[in-house]
């Protein structure tokens, strides 16, 4: 198969654990549930987006406050959502929502969200990360390419979401040859459209890719209309179970 294109399993051989960076659940109005089996399974997350209006909002939202301390409390990152569309945004902006998300919630680093990949837009990228790393030394940053993108940057980034898309893409997806110079603990894959009968598969998948942050779900797009990270895949207890378990290592 297309994706089997490594002579060995990186995630195998360097002992890093796998676990789940969820992108981005609703509104904790909206999704307690989800927000509450998120505090439950500490242990098997990376991390999670906290994305309270399009970003931060204009004003602190005392849920959302609740919903990201419960979760550090937890030992789990909480990653303030910026949307950088594609490197359209005024730099001002973006940074501005950043201070707000670290006076308003405490985050933990941030998701470049519609991050450019294109060499042409690395320099104002690097020029946001440094910043960002300016404002909390210890940031997680992770840009949200969903795709490979240039090279370099790997460099502004503690992650690179390199695949973000459906199922019956992910399957016959390959990863770039210069990844193989960095660990799998460097990449994430959003995956949507995951059948359960093929949750095995997907982990295999990311496996040989060398990815460790992952998000599969059986939640669908629709075709563009809906948001398939805002609820909990019906597999969630299962694949909880396989990344607890080191199914995929």
């Amino acid at each position: 198969m297309p994706y089997l294109t490594r002579s060995k399993a990186r995630t195998a051989d360097t002992g890093v654990h796998t676990g789940l960076g969820v992108p981005g659940p609703a509104h904790p109005l909206l999704a307690a549930t989800e927000w509450g089996e998120l505090t439950r399974h500490g242990a098997a997350l990376h991390w999670v987006v906290l994305n309270v209006s399009d970003g931060p909002g204009v004003l602190p939202d005392p849920h959302c406050l609740e919903a990201a301390g419960r979760l550090r409390n937890a030992g789990v990152r909480v990653l303030g959502h910026l949307d950088v569309r594609y490197g359209a945004r005024p730099f001002g902006e973006t940074i501005a929502d950043a201070r707000r998300y670290l006076d308003w919630y405490q985050v933990d680093g941030f998701l470049l969200d519609r991050c450019p990949a294109d060499r042409a837009g690395l320099l104002e990228v690097h020029r946001t990360t440094t910043t960002l790393r300016g404002l909390h030394d210890d940031a997680h940053i992770v840009l949200g390419h969903g795709t490979h993108p240039y090279p370099g940057y790997a460099e502004s980034a503690d992650q690179l979401v390199t695949f973000r898309g459906s199922w019956s893409d992910y399957r016959w997806s390959q990863a770039a040859e210069w990844t193989a110079d960095h660990g799998p603990e460097r990449f994430c894959h959003f995956v949507h459209g995951v059948p359960r009968r093929h949750l095995e598969e997907a982990l295999r998948i990311a496996r040989w890719q060398g990815a460790a942050t992952l998000y599969f779900t059986d939640r669908t797009d629709r075709g563009g209309h809906t948001d398939p990270w805002e609820t909990m895949p019906g597999y969630w207890d299962e694949i909880v179970s396989r990344i607890g378990t080191g199914v995929s290592e």
